[in-house]
Formats: C-alpha cells, sequence, structure tokens
C-alpha cells in the first residue's frame, strides 16, 4: 500500500460572500455580512462602486439597470435595502421609491442622484435615506446603511480606509453608451434629441462624470451642451488614458 498523502487545501469562502472577505479582513470585520442590496442604476460605473462598497462591508449587490428589470428582479427575490437611482432610462426612481415604500414587508429604501436637488424629491417619495454621488467613502455609506439596519454590527474593526477605484472598463462602457444615445437616440424634425432624452443624457452623464472626477465633462452635461458634451465624450473614448486611468485626477480638455 502506498504511503499516505495529506494535502492542505485552501480555505474556501463563506457561502454568500462573493468570493470571500476583501483582502486584509475578518469575517468580523463585516458589518453588514448576510444583508442584500438591490442597486437600481443605469450606470455600471456607479454600480461597481455601489458594488465594491458592499463587498467591502460584507453585503451582496445585485444590480438592475431600469424600472422594467427591477420590477422584474422584485418578483423574484426581496432585498433587505433598495438603492434608487433617479434618472432611468424608462422613467424617474421616485416612482419605483415610492411603490417600494408603499409594499409589506417594508425593505429599506434610499433614492440616489449626482444632483443634490434630486434628494427633495426622494424624500417626499418616502426614501428612507439619500445618496450623494460619487460614491466613494466606505465610513458614509455604512453609516447611512447602518442607521437603518440597527441589528447589524455597529462598527469596523479594520483601521483606514482604502481607496475607491472602480473598474476603468465600467466607466468605458458607461461612456460609450452616452455617445450612442446621442447618435442614435429618439429625434425631433430637426434631427435634435427631445427634451426628455436630453435631460436623461445630460443627467446619467453628469452623475458618472462625478464619480470620476471629469469636471469638464460634469460641466458640459450640467449645461445641456449637446454638441460639446458629443464632442468630450469621443474626445475620452480615443484617449483612454484621460478617461479610464486617471483615477481621482480631473480632466479639464
Amino acid at each position: 500500500m502506498p504511503p499516505s498523502l495529506t494535502v492542505d487545501l485552501p480555505q474556501m469562502p463563506s457561502p454568500g460572500m462573493g468570493g470571500g472577505a476583501p483582502a486584509g479582513m475578518m469575517l468580523n470585520d463585516l458589518p453588514l455580512r448576510g444583508v442584500t442590496v438591490l442597486a437600481v442604476e443605469d450606470s455600471r460605473f456607479a454600480s461597481e462602486a455601489l458594488r465594491l462598497m458592499c463587498r467591502r462591508l460584507g453585503a451582496r449587490l445585485r444590480r438592475a439597470e431600469s424600472l422594467q428589470a427591477a420590477a422584474s428582479h422584485l418578483k423574484l427575490y426581496r432585498p433587505d435595502v433598495v438603492i434608487v437611482d433617479l434618472g432611468l432610462p424608462d422613467g424617474r426612481g421616485e416612482a419605483l421609491i415610492a411603490e417600494m415604500v408603499a409594499r409589506r414587508p417594508r425593505v429599506v429604501v434610499l433614492g440616489m442622484s449626482g444632483d443634490a436637488s434630486g434628494r427633495a424629491g426622494a424624500m417626499a417619495a418616502g426614501a428612507d435615506g439619500f445618496v450623494d454621488k460619487p460614491v466613494e467613502s466606505f465610513a458614509a455609506f455604512h453609516a447611512l446603511l447602518k442607521r437603518h439596519l440597527p441589528h447589524h454590527a455597529d462598527q469596523m474593526t479594520l483601521a483606514g480606509e482604502a481607496a475607491l477605484v472602480p473598474d476603468g472598463l465600467a466607466l468605458r462602457d458607461d461612456l460609450a453608451y452616452a455617445a450612442a444615445l446621442l447618435d442614435a437616440g429618439d429625434r425631433l424634425d430637426d434631427g435634435t434629441l427631445d427634451a426628455d432624452g436630453c435631460a436623461y443624457v445630460a443627467g446619467f452623464v453628469r452623475g458618472v462624470a462625478h464619480l470620476a472626477h471629469d469636471t469638464a465633462l460634469a460641466e458640459a452635461a450640467g449645461e445641456v451642451r449637446l454638441d460639446h458634451l458629443r464632442a468630450l465624450l469621443r474626445d475620452r473614448l480615443d484617449r483612454p488614458d484621460l478617461a479610464f486611468g486617471a483615477g481621482k485626477a480631473d480632466v479639464t480638455g
């Protein structure tokens, strides 16, 4: 009989952890372990930021990119927290907030926008709180959720706060999506976007630009200067070193 062989297998992640705890963290450092968050968010870049936040805190994130996708998701799952972006491709997030607030059993509902003026509308619709874009502080995000999930651990034992660096490919996808909307969206007889289309594209780009710290792009979106906005989007897509590798550095070109 051959001699016995002992093999040390790597430790497997705990179920529901989405790949295990982030490097340097123990399970007791995950105050929102077991919490499921549904992000109703059309931006992949913003969704990636939320995913990193949730993973760091131990929560699981699911994403729906539209009101229709959220409705389909909610037929199958009941999340603990729903974060609703106010500007969505098929309608306003305030309508979903009001619907979620009326549902029983009640879940935590948060509005989210890169436009601070959206807070009033989200709260009027019944939201429990509001998430300002860009979403960058683990501590602030945890504090907001902790306020509405008091039965979870109230502190993190990991010292310091690592920098949040969302996926650059997600940013590229968002900017390409916005450029495509400008080039092929619903148009009036003169070839321009209608008012709703303008508002949606501008709001979408403004939120992405804030998270990417792209000052010029945010300003163009805020002023709804579509020709200038189209030119800047093309510039970013043609110059990936500026659009996707600068981290928090402002882009001014």
